[in-house]
């Protein structure tokens, strides 16, 4: 009996090893996704860019990856999960070699497109090869894994940005020799290699999946490598499965994408789309690719804007570990509503703090301005009270010209505005919180119950593809909309998409929670 257990037990610790190796291509996703967080403020005047080229820098990685979503999974079954895991980690690594040493801005936009590629790679097979070799009293938990590694990916980033700017300003000889002073966001993107090149070693001792090799005809050797994971009758029973699943697959036919346009999936098919959008469409985006960029705004300076940027990675990592708690506990649809009902009430917040900021620069702020910076051309300013900071930020560009109001907003902002940074500082981390414990995990939880066995594999691709989209859209225009509409109007519009959507979710979402998925069929599609 205990050499029984302490087989088990051997094989648990083997398991949770290979999963935490695989699930290392969820961090770099998370870390890749919003290390550009800390690099707007510096690009942005280095080369000159327009807000809308700003949100192409950010959003360009958000439409590889959707491109390698698409791709992926066909890719793995021809060459392999593990292969293709380990040409992610190569993009990972050329993208952020690439991004570091970037000439000019297209050049910085291409590294970044390709490190999209390894992103949407990782977020489809990161997973699905974890599912694969896990026992069935393991898989959830072990699944979880890459999406918690996504979420602790972020905040490293955040922590990694802020680290890097604090050694840049402190004059330590070691930091100057490695120029973090002069190229401080070129090392923030190019840090992104060491846990790549890790990621792409460790993947040498992550077996193939025995679910592929089984695809391929390799029975014995699948089974061989699935009894690593598991007991023999369990491993010999998972193998007779896959083997059963993949010629049962064969002789069906591919669900049509027209299929589920049909009036008997019109309901369900809305739910998923709109739930899709929701998820993106309140801003979540904004927040983790711009922080910094928004705290800026509240005029608390840059290295406080990188601090709070790592409480917003925190306040995340925090409420997805308590969603992932507390989902089959209080069911799908009660965190859906309390969080949209956060989220409409912290952007309410954000908007009325933004809102009720004053700006104007006086003889005394004016001289705590860079020396680097001729203020008399700021006088006509002087006395001059702005109830908006579009209206600030014009006068700004009027006074100084576009290029050195670039590299100036920061510190102008600071010495002229007149609010409370607590209430943005609060309102930031309620809508991470209200996020991460509601509409961030629970609607792929909410996907994989919803949709009938015979479109979910096409449903879910679509509201995937849509979800994505908007997501691009949202990290693409934020800049601009903060520049057109001011901070205040920008979250307005987010709070109001989220009201819109708790009064979505109370009238037409059903709660999935304790229901097999035939009563869903039966409640959703129209027969």
């Amino acid at each position: 009996m205990n050499l029984t257990q302490n087989t088990m037990t051997k094989t648990q610790t083997y398991t949770v090893k290979i999963a935490l190796i695989v699930a290392l291509g969820g961090f770099l996703m998370g870390f890749d996704a919003s290390v550009i967080s800390g690099v707007v403020k510096f690009i942005e005047p280095e080369f000159n860019l327009t807000k809308l080229q700003l949100g192409w820098s950010v959003a360009s990685l958000t439409l590889t990856a959707t491109l390698a979503m698409m791709v992926a999974g066909p890719l793995s079954d021809k060459f392999g999960r593990r292969k293709v895991l380990q040409w992610s980690a190569i993009l990972f690594a050329v993208s952020a070699i690439g991004s570091a040493l970037a000439p000019t801005f297209l050049l910085l936009v291409i590294a970044r497109m390709l490190g999209g590629f390894g992103v949407g790679a990782s977020l489809i097979l990161a997973p699905m090869y974890i599912a694969e070799i896990a026992p069935a009293n393991m898989r959830g938990r072990l699944v979880s894994f890459n999406q918690l590694n996504i979420v602790i990916g972020i905040s490293a980033a955040f922590f990694s940005n802020y680290l890097i700017l604090k050694f840049a300003g402190s004059g330590a000889d070691w930091a100057l020799t490695i120029g973090l002073d002069k190229w401080n966001w070129r090392w923030m993107l190019g840090i992104e290699f060491l846990p790549a090149l890790l990621y792409f070693v460790g993947l040498y001792f992550v077996p193939k999946s025995p679910r592929w090799l089984v695809m391929k005809g390799q029975t014995d050797q699948a089974l061989f490598i699935m009894k690593q994971f598991t007991n023999v009758e369990d491993a010999q029973k998972q193998i007779h499965d896959a083997a059963h699943s993949i010629e049962e697959e064969k002789d069906k036919e591919k669900v049509k994408l027209t299929e589920f346009f049909k009036p008997a999936y019109r309901w369900v098919l809305l739910i998923g789309v709109v739930v899709a959008i929701l998820q993106q469409i309140t801003g979540i985006n904004s927040v983790f690719f711009y922080a910094p960029m928004i705290f800026e705004q509240s005029g608390i300076g840059t290295d406080a804007s990188f601090i709070q940027a790592i409480l917003v990675g925190l306040t995340n990592l925090v409420f997805t570990i308590l969603a992932i708690l507390f989902i089959d506990k209080l069911g799908r649809k009660p965190l859906l509503v309390g969080g949209l009902v956060g989220i409409a009430l912290c952007m309410s917040l954000l908007a009325y703090g933004f809102g009720s900021a004053t700006y104007q620069l006086t003889d005394e702020s004016i001289m705590s301005l860079p020396e680097q910076l001729d203020t008399s051309r700021l006088e006509n300013m002087i006395g001059v009270v702005f109830d908006n900071d579009v209206k600030f930020k014009q006068a700004l560009r009027s006074s100084l010209g576009e290029a050195d109001a670039l590299v100036y907003e920061s510190q102008a902002i600071t010495a002229s505005i007149s609010m409370n940074p607590k209430i943005i500082l609060i309102g930031i981390l309620g809508f991470v919180a209200s996020f991460a414990i509601s509409i961030g995990p629970v609607m792929w939880v909410l996907f994989s119950e919803l949709f009938p066995i015979n479109i979910k594999g096409a449903a879910i691709s679509f509201v995937g593809f849509i979800n994505s989209l908007v997501s691009y859209l949202v990290q693409q225009f934020f800049p601009w909309q903060l520049d057109t509409f001011g901070s205040s109007t920008t979250f307005l519009i987010y709070g109001l998409f989220a009201a819109v959507g708790v009064v979505f979710v109370i009238m037409v979402v059903p709660e999935t929670k304790n229901k097999s998925l035939e009563e869903l069929e039966g409640i959703l599609i129209k027969k």
